[in-house]
């Protein structure tokens, strides 16, 4: 979790004057609010996320706590295939990130029916994305999410417009998702090949192959 500081300087005999720091983990941050408080002029201290969630030290501290066990230092590849003519849709989700300072690689897949196009598997790949992080219980976490559907990302991140209704209601489900849990979302549009693991995911969900696992990376 990264936060950046604010905190006001008191003089006894000089104004007065308010500072804020770059970017640190969570953890540093309040290691430097102890070193600053010790002064007795910094006061004021407050911390903001990179939600612009704003925490005082103790909620912070709780916070820290809260989070210590859960993954971290997450990355999520997603990808949907979709067969038109059946109108099956398959998801691919793979998440690489830390726990307790070990690295793992989760894969899981789904098949949906319904969808309408492929566009709209991405969305539902990405979704199910955030669905599986609420599972692992992540939450006030920064996550990059790389998917070859540059339209879905760029949409996504607000530098595209979206005038479809179906897509802008995917949008509203993805952002309320990401609002509950906190995530601070990372955009990432990579090539078809580098996310040849998501999709091969997608296309063994159209195939009816079902996989969900978890492995420890050396």
């Amino acid at each position: 979790m990264k936060v950046y500081m604010t905190w006001t300087y008191k003089h006894a005999k000089k104004p007065s004057c308010t500072f804020q720091s770059d970017y640190l983990s969570g953890r540093d941050a309040l290691i430097i609010c102890e070193d600053l408080e010790k002064t007795g002029r910094a006061h004021q201290i407050e911390f903001y996320d990179e939600r612009e969630t704003v925490w005082n030290k103790k909620e912070l501290t709780k916070l820290l706590t809260e989070i210590k066990e859960e993954p971290q230092d997450i990355a999520v590849y997603f990808d949907g295939g979709y067969m038109k003519d059946e109108r099956l849709a398959g998801l691919g989700v793979i998440i690489y990130y830390s726990q307790n300072n070990v690295a793992y690689r989760r894969r899981q897949n789904k098949r949906m029916e319904q969808l309408i196009s492929s566009n709209e598997a991405e969305y539902a790949a990405f979704y199910e994305s955030l669905c599986i992080l609420e599972e692992m219980g992540v939450h006030h976490q920064t996550c990059t999410f790389k998917g070859d559907s540059h339209v879905v990302l760029q949409q996504l991140s607000g530098e595209w417009p979206c005038f479809d209704d179906l897509f802008n209601s995917w949008l509203d489900r993805i952002e309320e998702k990401m609002n509950k849990l906190g995530i601070h979302p990372i955009y990432e549009p990579i090539s078809r090949k580098e996310n040849k693991e998501a999709d091969a995911l997608a296309s063994q969900a159209l195939e009816g192959t079902s996989i969900n696992s978890v492995m420890k990376l050396d």
